[in-house]
């Protein structure tokens, strides 16, 4: 039901955000005549905000093709974005690096793993681009991709916190022992809660956990 309201709310504000998208280009094109009157920048500019509210956002691309390694290496390296897991909410991606350089690979095999468990909160994992990006020159990177709850079919039923916790289980087992969990901002307390239920069951058992930003209880 949420979800046929987001729908009808996007669709209802989708001929108002284009409007405010032509108002604000009204207000700042240089041969516009409107761009020289007075207060025409905020104008412009508050349009613009209206815009961005209303649109529809797509999901970008990691869009990550080479990386420069780090250390004494320097190399450049191709980078492949692969599905090691297709869950019905979520994919586990890896970025596979590649390069025909002998050191380079023998340097690569023996870097730790990450698992990046990105936040389920109304935005995409390709917010964290620079992130993955960064850690790829000195690691090998995992990444949880969520999919649109609204895009996910009726049949595959509801996503709540143990679902959540279940699909960090099931990534961290797939991975293995040697991984290095990584929780952003939102996913701490899931990413808490799926390692103590490992530790507590005898599972598998993260080399160590990093939470950043997450939210702090007492």
């Amino acid at each position: 039901m949420l979800y046929q309201l987001y729908e009808t709310q996007r669709a209802l504000l989708a001929p108002f955000s284009e409007f405010a998208s032509a108002s604000s280009k009204l207000y700042n094109h240089p041969l516009s005549p409107f761009t020289h009157t007075p207060m025409a920048q905020r104008i412009s500019a508050s349009f613009d905000l209206m815009h961005r509210l209303a649109k529809d956002y797509e999901k970008p691309e990691f869009g990550i093709q080479s990386v420069q390694m780090g250390g004494t290496h320097g190399a450049e390296v191709a980078v492949q974005e692969q599905v090691t897991l297709d869950k019905p909410f979520c994919r586990l991606l890896r970025f596979k690096r590649f390069s025909d350089n002998p050191k380079v690979l023998a340097a690569m095999k023996d870097q730790p793993v990450v698992l990046v468990v990105a936040p389920l909160s109304g935005h995409h994992a390709t917010l964290l681009r620079d992130t993955v990006k960064s850690l790829l020159q000195d690691h090998k990177v995992y990444i949880t991709d969520w999919t649109d709850a609204r895009m996910v079919p009726l049949q595959h039923g509801a996503f709540h916190l143990d679902d959540y916790v279940a699909y960090v289980q099931e990534f961290i087992d797939h991975i293995g022992p040697e991984v290095n969990v990584i929780s952003v901002c939102q996913p701490t307390v899931p990413v808490l809660a799926a390692i103590s239920l490992n530790a507590s069951r005898g599972g598998t058992m993260p080399r160590t956990m990093t939470m950043m930003g997450g939210p702090t209880w007492r």
